[in-house]
């Protein structure tokens, strides 16, 4: 057995093994090791037990044979739970250390990155690790400095300045020559240094003004040298973009003085410098921004002018919106008040016009705008009531807008006119007139019968039609509206009239070819009598009564489809027409058909008194221009143009 003195040296070696073995586990757990902070294991280490006072006094035993046994398998073991414990804090640093680091940060700060020498961010930070090469926030700190040099070498390169850029990338390399970000600076600068020359020439080739011309040796050439060499060069890119520009410019001063065609092309052109840009693409945008208010307030002008009667001027001026932009806001809407300004002065067909007096209060009769069309004049000769003279049928164009009265000129609208003017009629003139006689049924010729009177010749209401007024009394209330108004008011031509008696309708009345199934218009009807039941007609729409036996007040009856009534009733009325046997070589149009000096013109529409195949929508009779009869009267037309 061994003596004492050796059991206490063995003693002693064995609890210097465990101390030493205890201050390794704890600078493993608690220190950073080559700069990184190594997590405590959650397993914990059991110290080494300080040998017992009674192994001291045992006999210790020689050790056994040492016998190396192969390694036991490897049992993979799940991994041990993570201890929520909190890590002990790092042992704080040392006054000096922090006041270094301190320094250190301060000129980071300042931008002092690797200059002034010693006192720079880079060597200060260099000094702590010096003196701690454990110092977590030294070795952070000279990782942002990389990282700050990295950026300022890349911006130097983006300005093309060699020179900054090479003494970055030298100081770079002293921290690190290692990684993508270093090798790339390198090779850029490597780039800039084949570069730079080009850029040099293109600068002098802009200035000498030659960026696209002539071919070959021009600046624009020459950048795109540089990007085939460097494609991420901000120099080159802006030199493009200089370019550019100058053409975005131009385009906009064609623009401003309403060239899009030429903006259009310039900006083609551009697209060749720099495709796809946002600058092209915004300046682009603004363009079309610019064309479509230019179109928008030019067809507020063509407004103005169709709004002030000038619908040549404002058709040339929506021709030119038109040319800027063809989706022109309110095109058709325009359209639609051209083409009735063209043909109504801006009215509409339909719609109701009251003219006032330019110089008096009072206005002339209410008007009706006739739409425009086409219609066949006449009846055909397998009509079993045609008549020669109404004949050959013909298709009449009614091209150019008129506005027509709505109803027959009335008593009271005459006597104004008499009023104003002191006229005197063909029938105070010559002293006569036709009214209806009930005893014999027939009308006969009666003195003293004025405009004033009814078809019995006594005293009218203002209601009723003008009766007992000849072509030339019609002719006379036109001239005086004319003047009244300042617009040009006439008779309605006989193909006029004949146009807004159908109404669109093409059968032998308006309202078909049999008898009216309901009051329409004051006609001859069956069931009508006279005053004291002595008379029925003997030529009359069957089982017709509309109310009336000699005229109706006007107004009284519907309006037809152009918006008018009376048209083929209640009484016939005078046109502009001379008379013509028939209609060989009459005019193809709604003008009158008029020969200096005609002593007969031409009535139209059947009356209270007209038997059917006289109420005919083709029905037309001669009378000469001084006729006065209790079934004539009249209704005025008016141009709009």
């Amino acid at each position: 057995m061994p003596g004492t003195e050796i059991v206490r040296k063995q003693t002693v070696l064995g609890s210097a093994a465990g101390i030493a073995l205890l201050a390794f586990a704890l600078c493993y757990r608690f220190y950073p090791v080559h700069g990184h902070i190594v997590l405590r294991s959650s397993t914990p280490v059991e110290p080494t037990a300080a040998p017992d006072a009674t192994l001291r006094s045992a006999p210790v035993t020689p050790p056994a044979p040492v016998v190396v046994a192969p390694p036991p398998p490897v049992v993979q073991t799940p991994p041990a739970p993570v201890s929520t414990e909190p890590v002990a804090p790092s042992p704080p640093p040392t006054k000096e250390i922090a006041a270094a680091l301190k320094k250190a940060d301060k000129a980071f700060d300042d931008g002092r990155l690797y200059e002034p020498k010693d006192t720079n961010a880079l060597a200060l930070y260099r000094k702590v690790l010096a003196d701690d090469p454990t110092n977590a926030a030294a070795a952070a700190g000279i990782e942002k400095v990389h990282n700050s040099l990295l950026q300022q070498a890349s911006d130097a390169l983006d300005k093309g300045d060699e020179k900054t850029t090479a003494r970055l990338i030298e100081v770079i390399g002293s921290v690190s020559k290692t990684g993508d970000d270093y090798t790339q600076l390198a090779l850029r600068l490597k780039t800039l240094r084949q570069a730079a020359p080009l850029l040099t020439h293109a600068a002098d080739l802009m200035q000498q003004g030659r960026a696209i011309e002539p071919a070959g040796d021009n600046a624009l050439a020459v950048y795109r040298q540089v990007l085939a060499l460097d494609p991420t060069n901000k120099l080159a890119d802006q030199g493009l973009a200089q370019i550019e520009r100058d053409f975005l410019d131009r385009a906009l001063a064609a623009a401003a003085q309403d060239d899009y065609a030429g903006a259009d092309k310039i900006l083609d052109q551009a697209a060749d410098v720099r495709p796809g840009s946002q600058n092209l693409l915004d300046t682009r945008t603004r363009i079309e921004g610019i064309r479509r208010q230019r179109a928008a307030n030019t067809m507020a002008q063509a407004n103005s002018a169709l709004d002030a009667g000038d619908p040549n001027l404002a058709e040339t001026l929506a021709q030119k919106a038109l040319s800027l932009t063809p989706d022109v806001p309110g095109i058709d809407e325009f359209n639609k008040k051209l083409r009735n300004a063209r043909l109504y002065a801006s009215f509409a067909p339909g719609q109701v016009i009251t003219d006032k007096f330019l110089d008096r209060h009072g206005a002339a009769p209410q008007l009706v705008v006739v739409p425009t069309g086409s219609f066949v004049m006449g009846s055909p000769d397998t009509d079993a009531e045609h008549r020669p003279t109404e004949s050959p049928q013909r298709e009449v164009k009614i091209e150019t807008g008129f506005a027509l009265g709505r109803d027959e000129i009335s008593v009271g609208d005459f006597g104004a006119f008499v009023a104003d003017t002191s006229y005197a009629s063909d029938a105070e003139r010559i002293g006569t007139s036709t009214i209806y006689d009930e005893e014999s049924g027939r009308l006969i010729e009666r003195r003293g019968v004025t405009w004033r009177d009814d078809y019995l010749g006594v005293r009218a209401t203002d209601d009723l039609p003008a009766i007992h007024v000849s072509w030339n009394d019609a002719v006379a209330y036109t001239k005086w509206l004319s003047a009244r108004t300042g617009k040009p008011y006439r008779l309605p031509s006989e193909a006029e009239f004949e146009y807004a008696v159908r109404a669109g309708s093409t059968t032998r009345y308006p309202w078909g070819d049999g008898n009216p199934t309901k009051p329409m218009e004051n006609l001859t009807g069956d069931i009508d009598r006279s005053p004291h039941l002595r008379r029925a007609w003997a030529k009359a729409f069957t089982k017709y009564d509309d109310g009336y036996w000699g005229p109706a007040p006007t107004g009284k009856f519907p309006l037809d489809a152009f918006g008018l009534r009376d048209m083929d009733g209640n009484v016939s009325e005078w046109t502009e027409d001379c008379w013509h046997d028939n209609y060989t070589r009459a005019p193809s149009d709604s003008h009158a058909w008029v020969n200096p000096g005609c002593a007969a013109h031409v009535i139209r529409g059947g009356s209270w008194g007209s038997a059917p195949d006289q109420a005919r929508s083709s029905y037309r009779l001669a009378a000469p221009a001084d006729t006065r009869s209790a079934r004539v009267g009249f209704r005025v037309a008016r141009d709009l143009l």
